[in-house]
């Protein structure tokens, strides 16, 4: 309860994207840089935000979570009060399936600096762990208005909820986050999967046609009317689907399976 009080008393705004120019600069191929010489900057650069950060994608393309974790730990015995060093942890831990470690670094971010952003991200973790603080980190986004997230502390009681086996309580919240933002695609999402796992085929699939509608390229969604579909029997419709997923991202493995099982 008192890192909750915290959390409301310290919310405040989270800093604002800028936005992107274009140029017409025709861009030139550039080799991309090896282990090695990600390496070496970093010796030479230890200080260097980007460098590290360029080390720790690299890392991290090639699931070498264990060497960036260790990189970055190095990093953190000399700025331990770094709330993004902690959050690129957590985010590490995340892709690494260490769900326990991404929840402790993030924790160590907001006792820091309590961006709204780590307590999105932290909200929707504890929520997927059926944490119940799940809960308090969303009432907190709701409450302190500065944050400028009410669809995101919706979001999170929805997912607490669903993951929870509760889905008739989560399926309202994730319609307030639709009511908030209506191309809001993992609130369709997560509504489409809440309405299948009720069995409610027919309007889970109401749900992701429109989604489908607003944002054509949405491939989850065209994943999930095909496995809808299949419920229903329409082996036809649940193909194509399936097919329209994969042409959006042709490493969809679920749909890939899918498609496979069908023909």
């Amino acid at each position: 309860m008192k890192f909750f009080i915290f959390l409301i008393t310290v919310l405040f705004f989270s800093c604002a994207d800028g936005n992107n120019q274009s140029t017409n600069v025709t861009p030139v191929a550039v080799k991309p840089p090896g282990e090695q010489e990600l390496v070496n900057d970093f010796i030479k650069y230890p200080d260097s935000a980007i460098v590290l950060e360029k080390l720790m994608q690299y890392y991290s393309d090639g699931a070498n979570y264990d060497k960036a974790i260790a990189v970055l730990n190095k990093v953190i015995e000399r700025d331990s009060t770094n709330p993004r060093l902690w959050d690129i942890k957590s985010t590490l831990y995340v892709q690494k399936e260490d769900t326990l470690n991404a929840e402790k670094s993030l924790e160590k971010a907001i006792a820091i600096y309590p961006d709204p952003q780590y307590i999105i991200a932290l909200g929707a973790l504890y929520a997927q762990t059926k944490n119940a603080m799940a809960l308090d980190m969303a009432d907190a986004l709701l409450i302190g208005d500065k944050a400028h997230a009410e669809k995101e502390g919706y979001f999170i009681k929805g997912l607490y909820y669903s993951f929870s086996n509760q889905k008739e309580k989560a399926i309202p919240f994730f319609d307030k986050c639709i009511a908030a933002q209506y191309t809001f695609m993992d609130a369709y999402l997560e509504k489409a999967i809440a309405l299948y796992d009720l069995k409610k085929y027919n309007e889970s699939v109401a749900v992701l046609e429109r989604a489908v509608t607003i944002q054509n390229s949405f491939d989850r969604g065209y994943y999930y009317l095909g496995k809808n579909y299949e419920k229903l029997n329409r082996k036809e419709d649940a193909a194509d689907a399936y097919r329209t997923a994969l042409l959006y991202d042709p490493e969809y493995a679920e749909a890939k399976d899918a498609l496979g099982r069908l023909q």
